[in-house]
């Protein structure tokens, strides 16, 4: 995505305030790559891996490849591997995620992305995919949506309209970078079928909901396993982690001059105000997020 790239981006902020992925939602992708009678535990590669949250995690696998067009994120991921003291053998690749020609015919056991698959062009992705992958290999990947407070659902149509409304000064919808943020809001339904596009080189795909009651439309929602416990301040650091905020600011700098604060601490304070409503004016200085997550899984023939 173009706004990670800019020299303004600040991913050491980025880094440190997402959220993480629960430990839950690895051994479920591993526990469903280790189901192939052939599979193999040998390469691993994380496409679009940032700063490589996901990457550090494929512990199972003795080479991980991160990938990612972003060289600042490329640092912030080498440095926290680094610190991590990690055995496994790392490489981080410069590179889009539909150019894998570095990577041999048949060479690679398992190919994740973790909230970055919005960005991709699936149609040259999945033939290249199909030529990495050996026979039983896997392709995982995820996206979370919306955040939620969990113990405010109220104010659920607040974040809404600050995350998703068309105003042009009052919210951050018109801001993100489409369609990629559309394709993220709907669970990845719009990602082209692997089996579709190729579907002689892939067999069993499943997309999984892990969305709970946010989404009843969606097909067996499971419940949501992606949640974080923060401090209101955390909160706030988060909210400035959004790149439709940076372009927001982009476009209107005088914003951040503004004596009540920007249009994340207006946003912020607004969420302050509601919870401590709801709790009968208890002040709480940790809350609970969660975020529902959408989860993708093929199995190279």
């Amino acid at each position: 995505m173009a706004t990670f790239s800019r020299s303004a981006f600040n991913t050491s902020v980025y880094h440190l305030s997402r959220p993480t992925y629960p430990r839950q939602l690895y051994e479920f992708i591993f526990k469903h790559h280790g189901q192939a009678k052939n599979a193999r535990w040998d390469t691993a590669v994380d496409l679009g891996c940032g700063t490589g949250q996901a990457t550090t995690e494929l512990s199972p696998f003795k080479h991980i490849i991160g990938v990612d067009p972003s060289a600042k994120m490329l640092d912030e991921a080498r440095e926290a591997t680094k610190q991590l003291g990690l055995s496994n053998e790392f490489k981080y690749i410069q590179s889009s995620a539909e150019d894998l020609s570095f990577l041999e015919d048949g060479s690679v056991d398992l190919i994740v992305t973790a909230q970055a698959g919005h960005w991709f062009d699936w149609g040259k992705l999945w033939p290249e995919a199909a030529r990495v992958l050996r026979p039983g290999g896997s392709v995982m990947f995820w996206n979370y949506s919306e955040f939620r407070l969990t113990s405010y659902p109220s104010l659920t149509p607040l974040i809404t309209a600050y995350a998703q409304g068309t105003d042009l000064k009052s919210s951050l919808g018109p801001y993100w970078q489409q369609p990629g943020r559309s394709i993220l809001a709907n669970h990845l339904l719009d990602i082209p079928k692997a089996t579709d596009v190729v579907p002689d080189k892939f067999t069993d795909w499943q997309h999984i909901f892990f969305t709970g009651s946010h989404y009843p439309d969606l097909p067996n929602p499971l419940p949501v396993i992606m949640r974080k416990k923060m401090t209101w301040n955390d909160l706030l650091t988060y909210l400035r982690s959004w790149s439709s905020l940076h372009t927001f600011h982009e476009k209107y700098p005088e914003d951040l001059k503004r004596e009540d604060g920007d249009i994340a601490v207006r946003f912020w304070k607004s969420l302050q105000e509601g919870a401590r409503g709801e709790s009968r004016g208890i002040e709480e200085d940790q809350i609970e997020l969660e975020w529902p997550l959408a989860l993708i899984m093929v199995r190279r023939s």
